[in-house]
């Protein structure tokens, strides 16, 4: 894909992982992946726990609502660019 045919909230694949477009820089597109999330929680006195949920469990909870969002926003370069594939 070339940076023009990308749209914010617009979705695509990328090394078989799903995004949604969230910003459109001048050289750069930002993304958060929407096919799963990894959440990480620390109760007092216990070591990080991390889990992977699935993206509708993840969009039902509110973690892709934003900006700012809940889970990390990618970053894409030219060279990223051109190995996405629109949906």
């Amino acid at each position: 894909m070339d940076r023009c045919d990308f749209r914010i909230g617009g979705e695509f694949i990328c090394s078989g992982r799903r995004y949604r477009c969230t910003d459109i820089g001048s050289r750069t597109v930002l993304a958060i992946q929407i096919d799963e999330a990894t959440i990480a929680t620390k109760d007092a006195g216990e070591p990080v726990t991390t889990r992977t949920i699935s993206g509708q469990e993840a969009q039902a909870i509110g973690w892709f609502d934003g900006p700012p969002y809940g889970v990390i926003e990618h970053v894409f370069d030219e060279n990223d660019q051109e190995v996405c594939e629109p949906l």
